[in-house]
């Protein structure tokens, strides 16, 4: 433990010579004392994870007030220190960063309905607390990374939760903030949990040929040194390495191929004084090797979103081998490595960690949208879409430059632009020509909007074309104004509804105390706000039940509660004994009838339908596209209207075929999917064509047709998956 915390203090002496050590030390003695007794799973002393966290930190050169937070950051969520305390002895800006990254279950904060909406709100709170302090998510971010060092000892279904939440979510924000350093570790140590057999395969077979690519590797360095020395560039670093295994990884699975198909492991990087020295080099590598075509990217003129800045180009190396080099100032390494870190004011000598800045306003605008998130599953899924990596760069009439998610359409461009621009829309052109509005945007297109003002507003149907966060945001705020008064009567009669089902009288729940708790949670100012916000589909009407049912029992003795729980469930189940037919299907002007799902088509609530009426067993069920009803139909007087009990909740078998491109755990990741949204799998069937081509049955057990559309549109999501089909037959 002093070892590792020497470590650090000579660290900080290097880079900070005027920094605070003895704050340090008292942080370090503070944590030591407040984690006292408590071990980590490894079997060592507590105090090892915050010493190695702010170490992490100290290679990226923070400040010494980040330090001292990391060393404290798990003091309020796993001892009994609390703020007041931090904030007395190490003021009020440590004990905001180590508040920030302290999880609301820790602080007793919020009761949640569910673990989703736990890691929703904890992440909420991270991301706000990101917005007034970057650092919080620096500390966050180096805490994952030593947690994930250290996931060895954690059981295997704990190993692939975090390696699949932290490659989901921590890695891409790495990336969103130009940290590459700790985003290629992430990758590299989830891919290890997640798919171990393919990790260590890869490991084996890059290593197998070390020596060859090594010598292959140092015939290019030694080649781009001399040349140039001899154009006269000083002080430049040129070297070389393999790429990172994830990137290699995902590479082979996206493409469908073997790693000796992938030609271009190798990146050099070569390290200038200088923007002009850095054109220099590119002509000179230009001139050495032949260019491959579409494969140079200017990033020091357009640098990306995280800041990044390069010049990035692919070469046909010796005996036809491809390599890619990357070129770039030393400042731009710097930012390359640290992103965001490297762009404090305060390290420059004055200004203000907290002041607003022009490269946070994706993230202030990730806050924005994601108070109108609708669920748990919406937000997350946004989420992703915000961090994710891929990403076009678009230009305006004018010349200025936007990047949006890739395969973003001209009507996200619109409102990326502007609110106004994108409601009055009615067309687009690309590079000069007219596209449609669900047009692919492709790297340096330019895009010109084309307005009218006699429109006044976007289409439902554009919700289901655009890709970023922002457009659906606005699309949905202006429905939400437009039709605020039809969607208080939706959401009006959408809780009756629900109080009616679950048994309770509108009286009993809707006291004005309760009503303000719910209001305040979440973020509704007025009682037809919050019926606004069910109508239009921000909240759902099971939340804000839950939450009032909540408060309804702190009025009860034990005894009332179980009492009235068991009229309700009583009542319910003799309703439900009463109305609902066993089959879930209602028989038009016939009661009490044999009736059965047929095999051949398996149809489920959402099918349309219709009855046959068999001899000697009732009435069979079909789907109203089954050809074997198409068949039937010269018989007349044999089919019969029927429909579906709106409120059975059976479960039905339905059969889907997933074609998808041959690879390594293609099937684990398709029944992972599948178990993520806890449907039950009956059967399945999975062969592969002599064209490589991968054929999965599936039967599954859903409730009705919008369950399975969910699903289908999960597994359309999964790489080397294109087309999955629900089966008629």
């Amino acid at each position: 433990m002093i070892d590792s915390f020497s470590v650090l203090v000579e660290k900080v002496k290097k880079y900070d010579p005027n920094s605070n050590i003895e704050l340090l030390e008292k942080a370090y003695d503070v944590s030591k004392t407040a984690h006292e007794g408590q071990q980590r799973n490894s079997g060592e002393p507590y105090i090892i994870h915050p010493v190695e966290v702010a170490v992490i930190l100290a290679e990226m050169e923070l400040d010494c007030t980040a330090l001292v937070a990391a060393l404290l950051h798990d003091t309020i969520e796993d001892t009994t220190c609390t703020y007041d305390e931090i904030k007395a002895q190490f003021g009020a800006e440590v004990a905001d960063l180590v508040d920030g990254v302290t999880k609301l279950t820790k602080l007793g904060k919020l009761p949640f309905t569910s673990k989703e909406e736990q890691q929703m709100e904890n992440l909420r709170k991270m991301f706000v607390a990101m917005a007034k302090d970057i650092r919080v998510i620096m500390i966050k971010l180096a805490d994952r990374l030593h947690n994930m060092r250290t996931l060895k000892y954690m059981n295997e279904g704990k190993q692939i939760e975090k390696a699949r939440e932290t490659l989901e979510i921590y890695a891409p924000l790495a990336h969103r903030l130009g940290i590459s350093k700790i985003k290629w570790e992430l990758e590299d140590i989830c891919l290890r949990y997640l798919d171990p057999k393919g990790y260590y395969d890869l490991v084996e077979k890059i290593a197998f040929k070390r020596k060859q690519r090594e010598a292959y590797i140092e015939g290019i360095l030694q080649t781009l040194r001399e040349k140039t020395n001899d154009l006269g560039i000083e002080n430049a670093q040129i070297d070389g390495r393999p790429k990172h295994f994830y990137s290699i990884y995902r590479k082979m699975v996206k493409q469908n191929k073997t790693l000796d198909q992938i030609y271009d492991l190798f990146a050099f990087r070569v390290i200038v004084n200088s923007v002009k020295d850095c054109y220099a080099v590119l002509g000179l590598v230009h001139e050495l090797y032949k260019p491959m075509p579409g494969r140079f990217k200017d990033y020091i003129a357009i640098p990306k979103p995280n800041m990044y800045q390069s010049l990035h180009t692919t070469l046909i190396g010796p005996e036809g081998q491809p390599f890619e080099v990357q070129i770039r100032t030393w400042d731009m390494h710097r930012v390359a490595e640290v992103g965001i870190a490297a762009h404090w004011k305060y390290k420059e000598g004055g200004g203000n960690p907290k002041e607003s800045d022009n490269k946070f306003a994706w993230l202030r605008q990730l806050l924005e949208w994601q108070k109108d998130a609708r669920d748990e599953s919406e937000f997350m899924e946004t989420l992703k879409v915000d961090l994710f990596t891929d990403e076009v760069f678009i230009f305006t009439p004018k010349g200025d430059v936007v990047s949006l998610p890739f395969e973003s359409t001209p009507v996200d461009f619109a409102y990326s632009i502007h609110s106004a621009i994108g409601n009055k829309m009615i067309g687009a052109k690309a590079n000069g020509k007219m596209v449609p509005i669900d047009y692919k945007l492709k790297n340096g297109d330019i895009i010109d909007i084309l307005t009218s003002s006699t429109i006044h507003g976007p289409s439902r149907d554009w919700l289901k074309i655009v890709k970023s966060s922002q457009a659906k945001n606005k699309i949905n705020q202006w429905f939400k104004k437009e039709k605020r008064e039809e969607n208080i009567l939706r959401g009006k009669e959408m809780v009756e509804r629900e109080l009616k089902k679950q048994g309770f009288a509108f009286n009993q729940l809707f006291k004005a105390e309760w009503i303000e708790l719910v209001l305040r949670k979440y973020n509704f100012s007025t009682l037809e706000d919050l019926y606004a916000g069910i109508g239009y589909g921000a909240i759902t009407t099971n939340k804000v039940i839950t939450k009032l049912k909540e408060e309804f029992k702190k009025t009860l003795k034990p005894e009332e509660i179980e009492q009235i729980l068991e009229s309700i469930a009583q009542t319910r189940n003799d309703k439900k004994k009463k109305n609902i037919p066993e089959s879930g299907i209602v028989v038009k002007g016939i009661d009490n009838c044999l009736v059965r799902l047929s095999r051949c088509c398996n149809p489920v609530p959402g099918d349309e339908i219709i009855g046959y009426i068999t001899r000697g067993r009732g009435v069979s069920v079909h789907r109203s596209d089954c050809i074997n009803v198409s068949a039937g139909l010269e018989e007349e007087g044999r089919l019969i209207d029927v429909k579906w009990y709106s409120t059975n909740d059976a479960a039905y078998k339905a059969d889907i075929t997933i074609m998808a491109n041959d690879r390594t755990s293609l099937l684990l990741d398709v029944t992972n999917s599948i178990a993520e949204l806890k449907i039950p799998i009956k059967a399945v069937n999975a062969r592969t064509t002599r064209e490589q081509i991968t054929l999965i049955n599936l039967t599954l057990e859903i409730t009705n047709t919008e369950q399975l559309e969910k699903i289908i549109k999960k597994l359309k999501k999964i790489d080397s998956v294109f087309d999955v089909t629900r089966n008629k037959q």
